[in-house]
């Protein structure tokens, strides 16, 4: 994925591509701030999937409010967002019992 605007550091060799949705009816800010030397925030409108890379032990953070104010409403971690294709298998996921899998982050 080329990087137009606010590039990963070049010391970020596990980034992973995530997918945030906005299954509100309000506008959102997400963000990512805890990253050393990069910043990330974008508008998310109802409704809009919002698709990312970032670095493996980044958190999203999602604010929600109205026109002058804003409350940090939730805080993902980045793994919780991972986009895979049909035939990956989930890299935070391990093996049961039942040949299932239980993810590590739920």
């Amino acid at each position: 994925m080329p990087h137009t605007l606010d590039p990963l550091p070049q010391d970020n060799a596990d980034e992973i591509f995530c997918c945030y949705v906005n299954s509100t009816s309000q506008i959102q800010i997400a963000r990512i701030t805890n990253v050393h030397n990069w910043y990330f925030e974008r508008v998310v409108f109802p409704g809009q999937r919002l698709i990312f890379e970032a670095p493996n032990y980044g958190y999203l953070e999602i604010h929600t409010g109205m026109m002058a104010s804003s409350i940090l409403s939730d805080k993902i971690p980045c793994q919780q967002l991972i986009v895979l294709g049909e035939d990956e298998p989930h890299p935070f996921a391990m093996p049961t019992a039942n040949n299932g899998l239980e993810y590590a982050h739920q």
